[in-house]
């Protein structure tokens, strides 16, 4: 270690790392990352949540899902993973959002429902106008979907996004000149805002090779063959860095290959031996590399079941502390019954019911209310 800041050390673990993969509709997205989780991290270490209207899993057997049309239940799901995470979800490693576009379309309700909850005398109906315009609304909506994105990475769970394309006219930084580039469908803002987040942005299409053929006619003025392009054949693949930058891809680590067969084992292996390029540049031993990370893993998941168990009992105190609060509003005017309260809040060492901060001495004091 440096004598300032960590030293990081590449992790093995694929699932380590935030995979973004967007693409025309149909072409095989929610199917590839089904496989790729299946495959890193079993049947029951992966959730799909279809977002809003997206239904792809619907024509995929045996996938893992959730649906959340609205804001609402697509928090009601982050909220019970990060809450329950080794309870009831031991097995989880990785959620798939699909489709990101869609969450950030119910996203932008909730931001305009948290305005007007805020500015009750400056209600709002458009995402637009929210936290006072100029875009504040938007930053919003970025906020509140990273934040629950970034919860699930706080007890272990990564998360991978899926998203659609389409072409779009973009200008040249330094030129000026313009170029089609096949990018996101979503507002480039939302869009950028995860880029800049995952390690590996990957963009599934359609490779046509075309071939120019004679269509047996001849042009009027020229005389020449006129000629059209045939399609001979297509592949599906995903790229992951294309110099040109006509496709939007990206990638953090330096050596991952540009592009592969659209391929769940060479998807799996791209990503792996872009880490285990950068890990190499270490010299350590892989073994030993393994072993450690192995070792942490297993650390860090102690300190979240513990953090879960804290978390649970200081909910359980919360809830009890609050009944005795509340009888104790109820019956303000009733000394009778308020009175055995304070005298057994006392006794157990507490000058006030609501400062208890022991759940069994909170069940004690409870129990003299039921």
């Amino acid at each position: 270690m440096g004598k300032y800041g960590k030293k990081n050390e590449v992790k093995l673990d694929p699932l380590a790392y935030n995979l973004a993969l967007i693409g025309e509709s149909g072409i095989g997205k929610t199917t590839i990352i089904k496989e790729y989780c299946e495959k890193l991290a079993g049947e029951d270490g992966y959730l799909f949540l279809e977002i809003g209207k997206e239904d792809g899993a619907d024509a995929i057997d045996g996938i893992v899902y959730e649906d959340a049309p609205d804001w609402d239940a697509f928090e009601d799901i982050i909220d019970d993973i990060v809450t329950n995470k080794v309870s009831d979800y031991s097995e989880l490693r990785v959620v798939v959002i699909d489709t990101y576009d869609e969450l950030f379309r119910i996203a932008e309700p909730e931001v305009v429902r948290m305005h007007n909850v805020d500015n009750m005398d400056k209600p709002v109906k458009s995402i637009k106008g929210a936290f006072g315009g100029f875009q504040a609304g938007e930053d919003k909506c970025i906020e509140i979907v990273l934040n629950k994105l970034w919860s699930l990475k706080e007890v272990g769970v990564s998360f991978i996004v899926i998203g659609h394309t389409k072409t779009r006219n973009v200008d040249d930084p330094v030129t000026g000149e313009s170029f089609m580039q096949l990018t996101t469908n979503m507002p480039q803002k939302y869009f950028n805002a995860i880029k800049t987040k995952v390690h590996f942005l990957g963009v599934a299409a359609i490779d046509r090779k075309i071939v120019q053929e004679k269509t047996g006619k001849k042009d009027f003025v020229t005389k020449k063959d006129v000629m059209k392009g045939v399609v001979k054949g297509e592949t599906r693949k995903i790229t992951f860095r294309d110099d040109n930058f006509v496709i939007d891809s990206k990638s953090r680590f330096a050596d991952i290959i540009d592009d592969i067969p659209m391929d769940v084992d060479a998807l799996i292996n791209a990503i792996n031996e872009a880490i285990e390029k950068e890990r190499s540049k270490s010299g350590r031993k892989l073994s030993d590399d393994k072993n450690r990370q192995e070792k942490a893993e297993a650390e860090k998941l102690k300190e979240i079941a513990k953090a879960e168990q804290n978390k649970k009992e200081a909910k359980k105190l919360e809830d009890v502390v609050s009944k005795i609060t509340d009888f104790i509003k109820e019956n303000k005017s009733n000394m009778d019954k308020i009175k055995p309260i304070i005298a057994k809040s006392k006794e157990l060492g507490y000058d006030n019911p609501t400062l208890i901060t022991d759940i069994d001495d909170a069940n004690k004091v409870l129990a003299l209310i039921s």
